[in-house]
């Protein structure tokens, strides 16, 4: 009771006393129940680092068993009322504790664990409760009775197979039906008389995923959608950031080994290359510089003779076979009407193409 209310009362009751009456305060109690509920709540949000609140709304009460298996060792499950769980809050003084609080009401399931909120939302997206279905519900799947034994006896119900045209069979004095029949499709719409039928079989084909209010972790309050994560784009991301990151370690030639094998790598490929365009020949760039001048002079021989046909009949330019899985060379017919479009085209051969050709092959 606050202090100043509570002086007030006293005088009260002292000038009632005066006149001969008396007053009794009786101040109001927490039950124990509700006072042990508050401790453990205080102490749970003490003793795990993330708290996250389910939405009961449209959860059926079997659904908490298969919660509390699927946590079985990574969380506890608890059904708290919100005005105790805000009392919990005071009382545990965590941070973050009065943005937390303007979150917490109406009804929801708290799971306190030590995962972070991200691993506990990819946790729940597995988790599939079935549940039965409305009238008017749509459905986001197929409906399939598949062949069975029914226990029903015959009798009117067998007007309701026939209205879903689903056949049946009399045998052992009970229903059986004798194949697989699709009574519904996704997109159409929840009947009554499909409830009817579906309760008949013991069939329940609405299902629906846990839902996320929001979550506490670390003292940081996140809200249910901003949970949803795409693993595939974040994957792809980290993937292009570790390459680029490696990219620029080894061109600074971090001096980690898988850096600096792939530093050497580059090296060599750019010195290589160097010495093919400077001619520069070593017993190691030999091979690699008379490779390239034999390229060049190949690509030349052939530019002279696509420029001037003419040239065919003292150039002769050989090309080594095509690997498996690489297109034949086109037939000399093919290649004639290539040229020919080709010189339609008018394409030619720069100066400075010609100039580096003969330089390869004459020095």
């Amino acid at each position: 009771m606050r202090s100043w209310l509570r002086s007030d009362l006293e005088k009260v009751i002292k000038a009632e006393a005066r006149e001969g009456l008396r007053i009794v305060i009786r101040e109001r109690r927490i039950p124990e129940e509700k006072k042990k509920i508050v401790e453990e709540a205080s102490r749970l949000l003490k003793d795990y680092r993330t708290v996250v609140f389910i939405d009961l709304e449209g959860v059926p009460a079997p659904a908490l068993v298969k919660l509390r298996k699927a946590f079985e060792g990574k969380g506890v499950l608890k059904l708290i009322k919100s005005t105790l769980l805000r009392k919990a809050i005071d009382i545990a003084k965590i941070p973050g504790a009065e943005e937390l609080k303007k979150y917490v009401e109406g009804s929801h399931i708290a799971l306190f664990t030590n995962l972070n909120a991200f691993e506990v939302k990819l946790l729940l997206d597995k988790i599939e409760i079935p549940v039965r279905p409305r009238p008017g519900m749509v459905l986001d799947k197929d409906v399939v009775i598949p062949p069975m034994r029914t226990d029903l006896k015959p009798g009117p119900i067998m007007s309701l197979f026939g209205r879903f045209r689903i056949p049946t069979q009399v045998r052992e004095g009970v229903i059986w039906i004798a194949r697989e029949t699709t009574v519904a499709k996704a997109g159409d719409t929840i009947t009554p008389e499909l409830i009817s039928l579906l309760d008949k079989l013991g069939i329940t084909p609405t299902s629906i995923k846990p839902r996320i209010k929001f979550a506490y972790d670390s003292g940081i309050v996140i809200r249910g959608e901003d949970l949803a994560i795409d693993l595939n784009e974040i994957r792809k991301q980290l993937m292009e950031a570790a390459g680029a990151a490696l990219n620029v370690a080894s061109e600074i030639v971090l001096p980690e080994p898988t850096v600096i094998e792939l530093s050497i790598r580059k090296a060599f490929a750019r010195a290589s290359a160097l010495a093919t365009e400077s001619g520069f020949v070593t017993k190691d760039t030999a091979e690699i510089v008379i490779k390239g001048v034999v390229s060049k002079a190949i690509a030349l021989a052939a530019a002279l003779v696509q420029r001037k046909p003419e040239l065919s009949d003292f150039i002769q330019v050989s090309v080594a076979p095509a690997p498996a899985g690489v297109a034949p060379a086109q037939q000399p017919s093919e290649e004639k009407e290539e040229r020919e479009e080709e010189e339609k085209k008018e394409e030619t051969v720069s100066e400075e193409q010609l100039a580096e050709g003969l330089a390869a092959l004459f020095g």
